[in-house]
Order: structure tokens, then sequence, then C-alpha cells
């Protein structure tokens, strides 16, 4: 899986991308750069709201492996995900649907 591991990149993304939202995870949503090619690239955001730094890692496995799952990194896109306080507790199940339903929106995938 491609990341996006440049704090200059995500904060670029943080400003300019399309933002949706799910109570277990928050997308934003960018184009990816024109001289970079198609391959899209994801990145996996856990704020110290979450809690200590194991429900962070937790919170960020669990988004991984639920953008695994999901089919992602998505071409033609850089997408941050943000865990949020439910993130870590969400089921497989749960997570499915909460990916399913943005990308249902037509908002994450072309």
């Amino acid at each position: 899986m491609s990341t996006i591991k440049s704090s200059r990149e995500i904060d670029s993304i943080f400003r300019d991308s399309r933002r949706v939202a799910h109570p277990l995870v928050i997308a934003l949503i960018s184009n990816t750069p024109q001289g970079r090619g198609p391959e899209g690239r994801v990145a996996f955001v856990a704020g110290r709201r979450i809690g200590s730094a194991v429900r962070r890692n937790r919170a960020k496995r669990v988004l991984r492996a639920a953008t695994r799952a999901a089919g992602g990194p998505w071409s033609g896109f850089d997408v941050v995900l943000i865990a949020t306080g439910k993130t870590g507790a969400a089921t497989r199940d749960e997570l499915a649907e909460a990916f399913a339903r943005l990308t249902s929106r037509g908002e994450l995938l072309p």
C-alpha cells in the first residue's frame, strides 16, 4: 500500500481537500498531483484525542485493514483517513459499512 509520509503533503491535503465524515472515520480526499502519476496513496492519522499511544496505534491498524478490504488506495486520489474516538473499538463489519457509505456517496471512488 502506497502511503503519504511527507507532513507537507498531508498539510496540503488538509487545506485543499474534500471532507467526508462518518462517525467512525473522517476522509480527506484530494486528486493525485499531476507529476506523480495515477497511483493513489493513503495516510492514516490518529490524534491525541483518541487516547494513549496504544489506542492511537490500534485505530490506525484498524483503518489500514479496512482500507485494504475496501480496495484502497484508490487510483487517482490521495486520501487521508482520520480516526475518531470510536474507530479502535469498531468491528470489521462496522468499518466495512462505513467505507461502503463513503464510497456509495461517490466522493471517494470515481
